[in-house]
This record gives C-alpha cells, sequence and structure tokens, in this order.
C-alpha cells in the first residue's frame, strides 16, 4: 500500500492532474449550483473531453472532481432557493432553508461547507485503507438485502413527521410509491399509470417531482404572502456568517458520525449518496434530545450538517465498488465506469495491482479536491448569500425561471412543464393542509429500486422465504421497524409522563 501510495502522489501532484482537480471542482462546483443540472448531465457531456486527455489518470481524476464538486455545491440552490436540483440535497433543505429564511444564509453556507469537506476528506481516507475489504463486504449484499435496506431508507419517514404526522407521513410515502410506478417497469416492458400519453413512457422525472415539492410551492408563498420574503430573511440583511463555538461543538459528532456512516452506505452498490443523506438526517433526529429535535425542520444546524457530510462521504465512498469491483454504485459511477472502458481501463480487483497510478491518484485527488473545494467555496459565501438580498419582485421570477428550466433539462420535454404546475399547485395545497412533503420524494426515490429488487428476490426464492432464509435481510428490517417505532414510543413515553407531572400536581 506504501509503494502504491507513493506513486499516487507522484501521478496526483503533476501539475496537469492538480489542474485536472482544479478544473474538474470548478466546472461541478458551478453546475452543482443549478437546479436540474446534476452530476450525471454534466460527466456525460464531459466523456469526450476526458477521452481526448489521453491520460486515463488525468481523465479520471477531471471527471471525479466533476462528481464531488456538484455534490459540494449542490446545497447551495437548496439552502438559498429550496430548489434541490440533485436527488442528494434534498434533505440538506430541510433546514438548510429555514436557517436562510431566519438570515442565516451564510452561516448555513458556511455549515454546509465544513461538513461536506469533512465528509469528503473522512470518506477518502476511509477509502484508501479498507477499500479491499470493503469491496469483499458489498458482495455479501444480494436483491433481498439491498430490498431491506430500501426498507430501512423509507423509515426514514419517522424522521420528517412531527408530533401525530406518522400517519401522515406514512401516506405521502405511499404516494410516492405510486407516483415511481408511472412508466415502464425495470423487469416488464409494459407501460403502467400512463394514460395512453407517450410521454410518460418513462415515468416521471426526479428534478420535476423535487421542484413540484420544493421551489414551486415556495414560490407561489412568496406570492400569497408578500411580508414572508421579508420579514423571515431578517431584513435581506446577511449575518452570521462565522460558527461559534459552541455551534462547533454541537455539530462535530453528527458530522463524526455521518461521515462514516455515509461512507459506509456509500460503498454498498445501488445504495449512494441519497440514501446515506435521508438516513443521516433520520438517525441524528432520532437519536437527538427531545429540544434538539423539536429544532429539526425548522432550521437546525445538525439537521443541516447530518445529510452533508453524509453524501459527501457516501459520494467518495461509491468509488470502492466502481474500482475494486468493477460495479457502478449509483447512475453517476454508472457513467464513470463507461468513461473507464472508453479509456481502455478495466476496473476490478486487479486494478490496484496493475494500475495502481490510476487507483491511488484519483484517492490523492480526493484529499487535494475537497480542500480545493473548500478554499473554493469559503471565501465566496458572503457574496452567494446576497442572493436573498434580491427584491421579492426579482427572486420570485428567479425561482421560477431556473424551476422550470431544471425541470425541462431534466427530461428534454414540454410536458414536463404541465406536470410540474399541477404537482406544484398540489404540493401547495398539500402543505396548507400540513402535510409533510419530504416523505413522498424519499418514497419515489427509492420506489424503483425498492420494487425492482423485491421482484428479484421473489423470483430467486419463489416467494417471501428470503426474509427469514438471510439473517442480514431479516436484521436490516428489524432496524428499520426500529427506526419507525421508536419516535412514537418516544412521544408516548412523554405524554405519559406528563399525564404523571400533572396528576402529582
Amino acid at each position: 500500500m506504501l509503494e502504491g501510495l507513493m506513486i499516487g502522489l507522484e501521478t496526483a501532484f503533476s501539475v496537469k492532474n492538480i489542474l485536472m482537480v482544479i478544473g474538474g471542482c470548478l466546472i461541478g462546483t458551478f453546475i452543482g449550483m443549478l437546479p436540474g443540472l446534476g452530476p450525471m448531465s454534466i460527466i456525460a457531456i464531459m466523456i469526450p473531453v476526458a477521452i481526448s486527455i489521453g491520460d486515463a489518470s488525468a481523465a479520471l481524476i477531471l471527471l471525479a472532481g466533476v462528481y464531488y464538486g456538484a455534490i459540494f455545491g449542490g446545497s447551495t440552490s437548496s439552502i438559498l432557493i429550496n430548489a434541490p436540483g440533485v436527488a442528494s440535497t434534498v434533505a440538506t433543505s430541510f433546514d438548510g432553508y429555514p436557517l436562510a429564511r431566519q438570515g442565516k444564509a451564510g452561516k448555513a453556507l458556511t455549515v454546509a461547507a465544513i461538513s461536506s469537506f469533512i465528509g469528503g476528506t473522512v470518506g477518502a481516507i476511509l477509502l484508501m485503507i479498507f477499500a479491499p475489504a470493503l469491496a469483499s463486504v458489498a458482495l455479501l449484499f444480494h436483491s433481498a438485502e439491498y430490498f431491506a435496506l430500501m426498507v430501512v431508507g423509507l423509515s426514514a419517514i419517522a424522521a420528517f413527521a412531527g408530533s401525530g404526522q406518522i400517519g401522515k407521513a406514512i401516506l405521502m410515502t405511499v404516494l410516492g410509491l405510486m407516483l415511481a410506478t408511472v412508466g415502464e417497469g425495470a423487469l416488464f416492458n409494459m407501460p403502467r399509470f400512463t394514460m395512453g400519453l407517450m410521454d410518460l413512457q418513462s415515468g416521471l422525472g426526479f428534478i420535476t417531482l423535487a421542484m413540484a415539492m420544493f421551489a414551486l410551492p415556495e414560490a407561489i408563498y412568496l406570492v400569497l404572502d408578500p411580508s414572508r420574503s421579508n420579514t423571515e430573511s431578517g431584513n435581506n440583511e446577511i449575518k452570521d456568517l462565522r460558527i461559534t463555538k459552541a455551534e462547533a461543538r454541537s455539530i462535530a459528532p453528527v458530522v463524526g458520525r455521518q461521515s462514516i456512516q455515509g461512507f459506509l452506505i456509500g460503498v454498498l452498490p445501488g445504495a449512494g449518496a441519497t440514501i446515506a443523506s435521508f438516513l443521516g438526517y433520520a438517525v441524528e433526529r432520532n437519536i437527538a434530545s427531545k429540544e434538539d429535535q423539536e429544532q429539526f425542520g425548522k432550521g437546525s444546524l445538525k439537521g443541516l450538517a447530518a445529510p452533508e457530510s453524509a453524501n459527501n462521504a457516501a459520494c467518495t465512498g461509491s468509488f470502492v465498488p466502481l474500482l475494486t469491483l468493477g460495479i457502478p454504485g449509483s447512475g453517476t459511477t454508472a457513467i464513470l465506469l463507461g468513461a473507464l472502458i472508453a479509456l481502455n481501463v478495466s476496473p476490478g480487483p486487479r486494478l490496484m495491482i496493475d494500475e495502481p497510478q490510476i487507483f491511488w491518484a484519483v484517492i490523492i485527488s480526493m484529499y487535494l479536491g475537497n480542500l480545493i473545494l473548500l478554499v473554493l467555496n469559503l471565501p465566496l459565501i458572503p457574496y452567494i448569500a446576497k442572493i436573498l438580498a434580491v427584491p421579492r419582485t426579482f427572486l420570485i421570477p428567479f425561482i421560477l425561471f431556473f424551476t422550470l428550466m431544471g425541470a425541462y433539462i431534466g427530461q428534454n420535454n414540454a410536458t414536463e412543464l404541465l406536470i410540474l404546475v399541477g404537482l406544484g399547485v398540489c404540493a401547495t395545497i398539500l402543505r396548507f393542509a400540513d402535510y409533510p412533503l419530504a416523505p413522498l420524494l424519499i418514497g419515489f426515490i427509492l420506489g424503483p429500486m425498492l420494487e425492482n429488487n423485491f421482484s428479484r428476490s421473489m423470483q430467486l426464492y419463489d416467494g417471501v422465504s428470503f426474509i427469514y432464509e438471510r439473517p442480514m435481510t431479516m436484521g436490516l428490517l428489524i432496524f428499520a421497524a426500529i427506526l419507525i417505532l421508536l419516535p412514537s414510543y418516544r412521544a408516548r413515553r412523554a405524554r405519559l409522563r406528563a399525564e404523571g407531572v400533572a396528576d402529582g400536581d
């Protein structure tokens, strides 16, 4: 390993590769800030550029820089305008946007940047040390375990339900699962619930649904309540750019825990940064004290730090199955796998031995890339945060423009704009009725993976016997049940305690 590290250092710190890291980080950060333009789109566009470089190490370093740069920068639109253009930054908006409305946009961006940096750096260290061992662990996961893992992801709904809202959260999750079934299934090439419309053959787009659930209702809210944009954003004054020592101490354990947990989830092929961010948020909310729990969803720094640490660590962890097994862990790493093959590189167990300069150079470049991202983003935070100082008459068209553009670019289909408006109006009504929207999006994101893995498991075991025949599957399902029941148990215990105190008085 030491010999490989020396080769990686020599390769990564060449002038050419340093420029590749900087260029990839810049491009990725800029693309991540724009709703609708995720890392998958820009990496696909840049594959011809990477191939033209000729050097496989430099090409992969460039594309990897774009990938984690986009995840790093994706929190900006989620925090400032409640428009998560990438699935892995949806959870960031739950507390990031409320902080921005309270006039703490600068602080929110600072916490997001530092959490992302630590998550990515911890992920790179763990990748260097444990990559070969974790690759063998990832092979233990089959369809049954992935089905159970998706159920664990869905159990995060309990973290997004307020007191007495668990029923509403389950209802919204079911609605999200139903929306995920629109279009052709992965196992059966038959259109479902398309109402005869060819434009729905490929299903609803994630970007369209995310914008409809968060960005469009926010623009409608600003129109309906003109005082909202001024009173809740601290009179357009950008302040509190720094984190106090007390705040740093409170989020440090969260960042540490979620960096490790996010990396481990990212290692599993098919899991990725989205599940890592949702689970990170859910776990931290469930283990928080009652006082801290009440702040989640209203502007909690812990609620912001958890998904940001987890998704960046998972982004790094997704390179474990890609480089050591040749298995893509997400849609983005699937495109990276295609780029590797186009560059005549064969990812797999022999990559570390046959071409150590590629394997170790990518890992070393991640250290460098995370440092570059932090240096690039921190000085720009006061200027980025001033987006909220834009008058409401300009801010609303700005949000609407990026919402519509993101939905159209995501599917390149004008019908998406009609779907966006229809779903956006429905989402606004649901918000007025006090229904949590996050569970709907969780159900929609995890629905296809849940269905596909459940169907494959049913075929392999000729029924549901895989649930009790595979101990790891049973263990994950029990963990999911605990995540769902724990908040209800805590609420009931607190209610009984309050009634006991009242009787005592």
